[in-house]
């Protein structure tokens, strides 16, 4: 599969990845088979974090992966209550702990909360130098909160920003996505299908996704997700929980839209300015 720098870190992740909020709702054999359906298709970054279904995500992903973790990118994410100096090192072990490893390739700050950024950006520097983190980055930041983190930490040491991102969800289009190119911070889209708000069919907006799907042999995800990873800083998080449904997201790594797919895409789907960001 193809891969894209993750921030100035030197490691790549591939374009297409594997979320895991709300999997543990799904049939147990069915999410690990999907998670190692994924791995074998060169999904091999899987997303997690300590509050999806209480460290039930974790666990699954701990299981999936108990004889493959060489293969796997593992991201996770602590939760901003817990995101102290003390509270961060003691929320990544646990994480460690559920997940089976002894290391997270990446750690994330799920969004902002009480704690002052410099206390959790200390601890996650003093993961790194430990080894039980590989390196280090946020989520659901605005502007503004990225410009706060840039003079914390300083530059090169922020590898992404993980956010909201779907096609009637472009506002990151604007402000955001040129905010990380320009500081190499790259941005994770979340929730690429819309969290049961795909584009339907029989909708103005879903008849021109089915049109370009059908044209390029692809399904309207695939060519959903081609959409966002058109943009060179963005790579995707979908989740799938079945087999058939992992197979069809790493086709979308695959998929190059034309010039004119994209121009009537985003007619079809146009971005809207917003303030704020939602948080998953």
């Amino acid at each position: 599969m193809r891969t894209r720098p993750l921030g100035r870190t030197g490691f790549e992740l591939p374009l297409v990845g594997q979320g895991t909020w709300n999997l543990e709702l799904a049939d147990r054999r069915g999410a690990l088979a999907a998670l190692r359906a994924g791995l074998d298709q060169g999904m091999s970054h899987i997303d997690t974090a300590e509050m999806y279904g209480g460290g039930m995500a974790e666990e699954l992903v701990g299981e999936a992966l108990a004889a493959r973790r060489g293969e796997a990118f593992i991201a996770s994410k602590v939760l901003p209550s817990n995101a102290s100096f003390e509270g961060t090192l003691s929320a990544c072990e646990r994480s460690l702990r559920r997940l089976r490893t002894d290391r997270l390739d990446l750690y994330l700050l799920h969004w902002r909360g009480p704690h002052p950024l410099e206390e959790t950006f200390a601890a996650f520097e003093k993961l790194l130098q430990q080894g039980k983190v590989r390196s280090w980055g946020v989520s659901n930041f605005d502007v503004a909160d990225l410009e706060e983190a840039l003079k914390s930490a300083g530059e090169g040491k922020l590898a992404c920003n993980q956010v909201l991102y779907h096609l009637k969800e472009r506002a990151i289009e604007e402000r955001l996505v040129p905010f990380c190119e320009r500081h190499r911070i790259t941005v994770v889209a979340y929730s690429p299908f819309g969290s049961g708000d795909f584009p339907l069919a029989r909708g103005a907006g879903g008849s021109v996704l089915a049109e370009v799907a059908a044209a390029n042999r692809a399904t309207p995800r695939q060519v959903a997700l081609a959409f966002l990873l058109r943009l060179k800083g963005v790579v995707a998080i979908p989740k799938h929980s079945t087999v058939p449904h992992a197979v069809e997201n790493a086709g979308a790594a695959q998929l190059e839209l034309s010039e004119r797919d994209i121009a009537r895409l985003d007619q079809a789907f146009p971005m809207r300015s917003r303030k704020g960001l939602p948080v998953v």
